[in-house]
């Protein structure tokens, strides 16, 4: 009699178990492994995407493929792989100055050291290009609103040792109004600097607002006034200083004679010491 609890063949083979997959590993430099026969044993000294090439304790090597199952790995098979190339670190970028920028980071609590400038022009060109530079040191820029009010700034400010204040003036030249002032304010804590342009626009290269030279403006006439009828602008100098602020991206569209007199003094008021 035929018992229900088996099949008409008690010998025949049941259901296969799935093996389980064999693992796999990354050759890493140095990582100690063995051939599956268990006939060599070593340090993996190079890889490539077909084979390894082992190292054993005599400094014997040799070179095996890299074939499923082909290694094992404290006694146990493994398939090794090729190690993923390391990713490149970023390319280091650059602010509008020039600058390796730095990553972000909490905001720098501003530093009771000052950099003024003589207008709002001024001020929001030095922003531009400089700002991420700023921010990274905590320096904040201000402006005069003409360097007649320089004087009382100043004495208002009270500079020292640990309250430095650094200056930017339009057109400081020899024999000029504004070198005048410069050389009766002067003291060990604030530095006066000036570029010899009329104004903050010819700091901007001609060649960046798309014009072939700054104009020459008469006597008597307003200069950016004059300037706007000239290259035949809207009148509006509001309206012309956003056009030309727009045409400025980096350093390199502005005049060597600005770009050194700012330098000089974000490297004067963030001296050590501070």
């Amino acid at each position: 009699m035929r018992s229900q609890e088996y099949g008409s063949d008690v010998l025949a083979a049941g259901p296969r178990r799935r093996r389980p997959p064999v693992p796999q590993l990354e050759a890493a430099h140095g990582l100690v492994v063995e051939d599956a026969e268990g006939r060599f044993c070593g340090a993996i000294v190079s890889c490539d995407k077909a084979a390894v090439t082992l190292e054993d304790r005599h400094g014997r090597q040799r070179v095996f493929p890299l074939a499923p199952a082909a290694f094992l790995f404290e006694g146990k098979p493994v398939t090794l792989v090729r190690p993923v190339p390391a990713a490149a670190p970023p390319a280091a970028t650059r602010t509008a100055s020039g600058s390796v920028a730095v990553p972000s980071s909490r905001a720098r609590v501003a530093r009771a050291s000052r950099i003024y400038v003589e207008g709002r022009h001024d001020a929001e060109l030095v922003e531009k290009i400089w700002g991420d530079d700023l921010r990274d040191v905590g320096v904040v820029v201000e402006y005069l609103e003409g360097v007649d009010h320089l004087p009382q700034i100043m004495a208002e400010f009270r500079p020292g040792p640990l309250r430095r204040l650094g200056v930017l003036v339009d057109h400081l030249v020899p024999g000029s109004k504004e070198s005048r002032i410069a050389a009766g304010l002067a003291q060990p804590s604030v530095l006066i600097v000036g570029h010899p342009f009329i104004d903050i626009w010819q700091a901007v290269k001609p060649s960046v607002v798309g014009i072939a030279r700054w104009p020459d403006v008469p006597r008597g006439i307003p200069w950016k006034e004059g300037v706007l009828q000239a290259i035949g602008w809207d009148d509006n100098t509001a309206v012309g200083w956003q056009r030309i602020l727009r045409s400025v991206r980096t350093f390199a569209d502005l005049e060597p004679e600005l770009l050194g007199r700012v330098e000089e003094l974000i490297d004067f008021v963030t001296e050590p010491g501070e």
